[in-house]
């Protein structure tokens, strides 16, 4: 088959463990999936979860034991880190039941939801989409996948964010609201997952502004470390 324009790299992550890559076909996020992240950005308790969504273009893969850049973004005075356990589905459907979700998927990432805060608050107040502040150019850094074959499906873990050497993100997978199974399955109601979907589910308190020269350094219990290096705006 030959295009019309030259075709483009299908988007991808590192494997750990193997020359194979993980393709990645789209990326969904869930908010405010920690009390106290609900909390400082204005909410509180365990309310129905909301997704929105990222291009596979926005991935930033990052390999084990290398360190990643990303520039930092036109149009925003507010750049916000948010440190997230990212499920990548293996097998896709719809209707997915909790009690199954697992089956679903086939590893785990340790991965950062970039946003441009400014924009995202200016969306909310006008009533108008998301997507100038969460679906940009290296909104999603991700690390390299750990099969749950090796690791199984986790539900407790240490998540941790370093910025410059100093902890900013500290918490646990356990402190999640909705578990990934059950993001799943509500997910599932309103989308057919398909293989090399991913969904990033959600970030606990302590996001903040980056800013040029940062270095970000995150990490998960069992899932190894991401690190990035912030850029001036390129």
């Amino acid at each position: 088959m030959s295009y019309v324009v030259e075709m483009w790299q299908q988007p991808s992550l590192a494997v750990l463990g193997s020359k194979d890559r993980f393709p990645v076909r789209r990326i969904f996020c869930v908010g405010r999936n920690y009390v106290e992240h609900q909390k400082e950005m204005g909410g509180d308790g365990r309310e129905q979860p909301f997704f929105f969504c990222k291009a596979a273009h926005d991935l930033v893969p990052v390999n084990a034991g290398e360190s990643g850049r990303i520039h930092y973004p036109p149009m925003t005075a507010n750049y916000h880190w948010e440190t997230e356990m990212v499920a990548l589905i293996g097998n896709g459907g719809r209707n997915i039941p909790a009690a199954s979700a697992n089956d679903h998927v086939w590893g785990y990432a340790v991965g950062l939801d970039m946003t441009r805060r400014d924009l995202q608050q200016q969306g909310k107040d006008k009533g108008r989409p998301w997507s100038f502040g969460k679906d940009f150019d290296q909104a999603a850094p991700c690390g390299p996948v750990t099969p749950a074959s090796k690791i199984g499906h986790p539900s407790k873990g240490k998540l941790w964010l370093k910025v410059n050497g100093e902890f900013r993100q500290l918490s646990d997978i356990d402190q999640m609201i909705w578990s990934v199974p059950e993001q799943i399955a509500f997910l599932t109601q309103y989308y057919t997952l398909e293989a090399g979907d991913v969904i990033y589910t959600g970030t606990p308190a302590g996001v903040g502004a980056a800013k040029a020269g940062d270095e970000l350094v995150a990490g998960i219990d069992d899932l190894g470390e991401l690190r990035l290096r912030v850029l001036a705006p390129g």
